[in-house]
């Protein structure tokens, strides 16, 4: 029996049509990677990022060009758009005017006289703005009172924005308290779990390329959400975002806290294995992407424990010299040549999936 996790019950607050918080499943974000100023590059990756499964898309405003092809780029997805703003208060005002659905702002490298201006047009704008505080931008003085960039001191900067938020009668809030060092995110998240009901946003920021980034997510992001913590979260990795949802989701579904998506159960190989098995989990990896319906997949090198050691599996191929059998729910439903593999399973899974998702995979 599969194991729920109590999740902590926070504000909702509406990020265009999207929902963070409260009741709601816990969101999967990213950010792109391309120059917000070139509107078909950034359109393109987010298309790319929301067939992928990504629920809210962030880009980065480093100047008044790239607030103002927000509006070109709005027109062209279906996630809502963040704007990511540092330093200049002017380009949150601009982002804003020009569509964005929310605002992520450091407060540690704005001031608290600007955020006023940007908390009050996002006010007049329903406009979600996330306070997004980072080890490595902290006050001076916070830094200064606690002897470096530690979790207490990512609270504080964090209770202090809300502070001045409320201040303003502005409640439409999201908060991350990110940093490179895993054990000071989780510590500084849970903290303020313990203060606050405001949504978090979870992340390990600059985790690295592929294999670190995943690692250092699934133990940080991992870790708070099996402690019910968390209403959003952010995979970062070094290169094209899409990979993110891969392992975004795969956190989830490990969890039990969301099953989306394809879950591909493989085993390591061992001397029993007679085919190629790091090419076949790697061809039905590609065929099913961007599936959307939840299906536990086992790919098995042996016929020798094949379908025990996968019963829970809603299909799947245990390989043999040549051949292999197909199984479903832990029933062995007929022998299948290796060359047919992959058409032969991923035809069985396109029986077995709604016809949305199949229009989705003809797509």
């Amino acid at each position: 029996m599969e194991q729920q996790i109590l999740r902590k019950l926070t504000r909702p607050v509406f990020v265009g049509g999207v929902q963070v918080g409260g009741e709601a499943p816990v969101v999967v974000q990213s950010m792109t990677c391309t120059d917000t100023r070139d509107v078909k590059a950034t359109v393109a990756q987010i298309k790319a990022l929301e067939d992928a499964g990504c629920e809210l898309v962030r880009v980065a405003v480093p100047d008044q060009e790239a607030a103002a092809a927000l509006k070109a780029i709005k027109k062209q997805i279906r996630a809502p758009l963040i704007a990511d703003i540092h330093f200049n208060h002017r380009l949150a005002l601009e982002a804003m005017k020009h569509g964005a659905d929310g605002i992520r702002i450091n407060p540690g490298n704005i001031g608290a006289e600007k955020i006023r201006a940007v908390v009050g047009a996002a006010k007049n704008r329903d406009v979600a703005i996330r306070i997004g505080v980072n080890a490595g931008s902290l006050d001076k003085e916070l830094l200064a009172k606690y002897g470096g960039p530690k979790p207490e001191a990512l609270v504080e900067s964090a209770l202090r924005s809300i502070a001045l938020f409320e201040e303003m009668d502005f409640t439409a809030i999201k908060v991350s308290l990110k940093s490179s060092d895993v054990m000071t995110m989780t510590e500084a998240c849970r903290r303020f779990s313990e203060q606050s009901d405001y949504p978090l946003h979870l992340g390990v920021t600059e985790a690295g390329t592929l294999v670190n980034a995943a690692v250092k997510s699934a133990i940080g992001i991992g870790t708070l959400l099996a402690e019910g913590i968390g209403d959003t979260i952010r995979v970062s990795v070094t290169g094209d975002p899409v990979a993110e949802m891969g392992i975004a989701y795969g956190i989830l579904r490990a969890l039990n806290i969301r099953k989306v998506g394809p879950d591909i159960i493989a085993c390591p190989t061992c001397g029993r294995c007679e085919i190629d098995l790091c090419k076949l989990a790697q061809e039905v990896e590609r065929q099913l992407a961007g599936m959307k319906a939840y299906l536990k997949i086992a790919l098995m090198g042996c016929v020798v424990n094949g379908p025990g050691e996968a019963a829970e599996a809603d299909i799947g191929i245990a390989g043999g010299r040549g051949s292999g059998m197909l199984f479903k729910k832990g029933r062995i439903v007929r022998k299948v040549k290796e060359k047919d593999f992959v058409p032969v399973l991923i035809e069985e899974i396109r029986q077995m999936l709604i016809p949305t998702e199949l229009k989705r995979m003809d797509e």
